[in-house]
């Protein structure tokens, strides 16, 4: 398979990950509409999560691959750094106030 036909089939597989991604949302959206168990709607939140993070894993390994192969043998370094460090933010845990466990505000008696 020449490169372009590679490179398509990478993005079909990508692709497809993704329409998968949206049906397990829709899934999740569904759960919640029938007022379904917590335990189980967290879980396929997990699953989803999870099928994103390896979608991702894919997109910039793909990328990581792409900036190595340079056709001269030569690496730049600034740009395997730029790539480094973007992987390791994109490998961190998520950075937002959101995932601070609060409790529920409970009303005054």
């Amino acid at each position: 398979m020449d490169m372009e036909g590679e490179r398509r089939s990478e993005e079909n597989e990508i692709l497809a990950r993704l329409h998968r991604v949206e049906g397990q949302i829709r899934g999740i959206q569904r759960m919640i509409q029938e007022d379904r168990a917590c335990e189980d709607i967290v879980t396929q939140l997990m699953a989803a999560r999870a099928a994103l993070d390896r979608t991702g894993l894919i997109i910039v390994t793909d990328h990581i691959e792409r900036c190595l192969a340079d056709p001269s043998g030569q690496t730049n370094r600034d740009q395997l750094q730029r790539v480094i460090e973007f992987f390791l933010k994109f490998g961190g845990p998520p950075t937002t106030a959101s995932t601070t466990i609060q409790p529920p505000d409970k009303e005054q008696e």
